[in-house]
């Protein structure tokens, strides 16, 4: 019979206690948090800027659009590296493996 007495007294402190500071907190005026600056310039605005400037994708530099737009162009113009017909071998023969392994995942190879 003690313990349900100390079990129900202690939980009316913790009800009281909740109470209090649930009064407490409602009672402060407390500016949302999760707001944006004011200064700060909405994504919509952001979205219709025409952008004049960009960075190299190769060295970061800036450069204006016709500077870009030409980097551009020869980086797409440049074929990409072929690999080694060995190396290429290789790794068909991995890809292959991983997929046999998912299917037969008892075999040890």
């Amino acid at each position: 019979m003690d313990i349900k007495i100390k079990k129900l007294f202690s939980f009316i402190i913790l009800i009281a206690i909740t109470s209090v500071l649930t009064i407490i907190v409602s009672g402060l005026r407390l500016s949302a948090s999760s707001l944006p600056p004011p200064d700060d310039i909405p994504e919509e605005i952001l979205r219709t800027e025409i952008i004049t400037a960009a960075r190299s994708s190769v060295d970061g530099k800036l450069l204006t659009a016709a500077e870009y737009l030409e980097l551009q162009s020869q980086l797409s113009a440049v074929p990409p590296p072929k690999l080694d017909p060995k190396i290429r071998e290789n790794i068909f023969l991995l890809r292959i493996r991983s997929a046999l392994k998912s299917v037969f995942p008892f075999l040890n190879f």
